[in-house]
């Protein structure tokens, strides 16, 4: 009977492991200690879908490499199959996006060991290929947040570089963001622990800070 592995979960340290990938051999997470990590898989090289979610990662490689961002895909095809891939995609025009020569590794994962050490493998979706998952991990080798897509659907590369950039504003400045947060807007304050820090914030002279409530607390940002 085939060992059951735990999907990692948010807060997790990222699991370790070694691999092949179009960049040469990694060892993750220390090979990327420093930095913000975007750890994503994708079902099949030579697929629609895929082909246009690397051609829009390998253009807004300069954007995430600005945010300290490295990113690694994953499939389990070869490294064979990546390379003739990748060169594939550089001939090929869409939105504007054309030339795109993706530099950041992309793992082979032919025996699903990296896939299934992160439950990028989910049999009622498909046995054979992974299915669309991203997970963000932090400087310190922590996931903190993982989105999964079915293998239809093409994922929101500004909603994965949004949730980055909301990710590193929370640990800088000790705050929340609120729905719908693009940098610049205003933040929350993290919700008081006693009714007496409570009444203070809602008194506060902080002429940056304003409540619609105890609960309910935001900062101004500056422009």
């Amino acid at each position: 009977m085939e060992e059951s592995v735990r999907m990692p979960l948010i807060g997790d340290k990222a699991p370790a492991f070694e691999a092949v990938t179009t960049q040469g051999n990694i060892s993750f997470p220390a090979d990327y200690e420093g930095k913000w990590v975007i750890l994503f898989s994708h079902p099949a090289d030579f697929t629609p879908v895929c082909t246009t979610e690397f051609m829009t990662f390998g253009s807004m490689i300069g954007e995430f490499e600005a945010l300290n961002v490295q990113l690694i895909g994953l499939s389990v095809d070869s490294l064979y199959a990546h390379i003739a891939w990748l060169r594939k995609i550089q001939e090929l025009e869409w939105k504007g996006k054309k030339n795109i020569e993706v530099t950041f590794p992309l793992i082979e994962d032919i025996r699903m060991e990296v896939a299934k050490k992160y439950g990028m493998i989910q049999p009622s979706a498909s046995n054979t290929q992974a299915v669309r998952a991203v997970f963000v991990i932090d400087p310190k080798g922590v996931i903190r947040a993982i989105l999964y897509y079915p293998l239809s659907t093409g994922r929101n590369f500004d909603e994965i570089k949004r949730l980055v950039i909301a990710l590193q504003k929370a640990d800088s400045d000790n705050v929340a963001t609120p729905a719908d947060w693009r940098p610049g807007d205003d933040v929350i304050v993290p919700t008081a622990g006693s009714c007496g820090t409570a009444k203070e914030r809602m008194e506060s002279k902080d002429e940056d800070m304003y409540c619609l409530d105890w609960f309910l607390c935001f900062k101004r940002e500056k422009k």
